[in-house]
C-alpha cells in the first residue's frame, strides 16, 4: 500500500512538473543548444477581464497567458510591452490600473475585475483588481489587462 501511495505521489508531482514546463516554454524551438545550459526564473500568468464585482463569482469575458521567459510568448496580443510593464513595476501592479490623465468615465456601477495568476520570476502572483465600468478598464495605464 505504501508502494502504490509514493508511486501515486511521484506520478502527480511529474504531471505538475509537465504542466509547469508546457506552460512555461513554448516548445523545442526555445530549446537551449546542446551543450548550453539556459538559467532564467520562470515568468508565466494567466490574465483575465471578469464583468462582476469578483473574479470567483462573475463571468470571464477574456482571457489570455502570458510567458516573458525566456522571452515574450503567449495568447496575449501585445506581449512584448505586457512583460517590460511587468518588468518595469514588478509584483505591484497597481500601477498599471491607474488612470491616464486627462481621462474621464462615468461613475456607473458596472465592475469589471481584472486578474493576473501564476509566477512571476519565480514567485508566486495573485493580483485582482476591479474597475467601476468598462470605462475604467480603458482608460487605465497598463496594457496587460488590455487583452
Amino acid at each position: 500500500m505504501r508502494s502504490i501511495t509514493r508511486s501515486l505521489g511521484l506520478a502527480s508531482g511529474a504531471m505538475a512538473l509537465t504542466a509547469l514546463t508546457a506552460l512555461a516554454g513554448t516548445g523545442a524551438a526555445d530549446a537551449a543548444p546542446s551543450g548550453a545550459q539556459s538559467v532564467y526564473a520562470p515568468s508565466a500568468l494567466v490574465v483575465s477581464v471578469t464583468a462582476g464585482p469578483d473574479a470567483a463569482h462573475g463571468t470571464v469575458l477574456r482571457a489570455a497567458t502570458l510567458v516573458c521567459a525566456p522571452r515574450p510568448s503567449g495568447t496575449h496580443p501585445d506581449a512584448a510591452a505586457a512583460c517590460a510593464e511587468l518588468k518595469a513595476n514588478g509584483p505591484a501592479l497597481d500601477a498599471l490600473a491607474a488612470p491616464r490623465p486627462n481621462t474621464a468615465c462615468t461613475r456607473e456601477w458596472n465592475p469589471v475585475t481584472v486578474t493576473a495568476d501564476g509566477v512571476w520570476q519565480g514567485r508566486r502572483l495573485s493580483y485582482t483588481y476591479t474597475f467601476g465600468n468598462p470605462c475604467g478598464l480603458r482608460a487605465s495605464t497598463g496594457v496587460l489587462f488590455g487583452i
